[in-house]
């Protein structure tokens, strides 16, 4: 069972970066894409980045390509979102997902684990 844990959120000022992180209990459970999704407050829910652990392919949404990068740390069975220069409209609550059938990319119904949300609030 495959239980996600992401951290990493808080205020900053536009232009500002922020590291979040995702850590997945378990360490034997094979998923074939992790992801990240966001919030923004009266907004859908949308995808903002996915890696596969397959091929290491990303993908990104286009508001963020250029500022914010997806890596994994296959040791630590963990994953993050590097986010540089950040915007105003990059406000929101952050979520780690992960789904272990074929394919990555941004249809949130494929994801069957996780995390809680860590809020991100970017002020100008």
């Amino acid at each position: 069972q495959v239980t996600l844990a992401d951290f990493g959120g808080g205020s900053v000022q536009a232009g500002g970066s922020l590291r979040l992180s995702c850590a997945n209990s378990a360490d034997t459970y094979q998923v074939n894409c992790m992801a990240w999704f966001r919030g923004a407050p009266g907004k859908d829910r949308e995808g903002v980045a996915t890696i596969s652990p397959v091929s290491e392919s990303t993908l990104y949404a286009d508001s963020v390509k250029g500022r914010f990068t997806i890596s994994r740390d296959v040791a630590k069975n963990m994953w993050h979102l590097q986010m540089n220069n950040l915007k105003p409209e990059d406000t929101g609550v952050y979520y780690c997902a992960a789904h272990s059938w074929a394919g990555c990319d941004f249809d949130f119904r494929e994801f069957r684990f996780w995390g809680q949300g860590t809020r991100v609030t970017v002020s100008q």
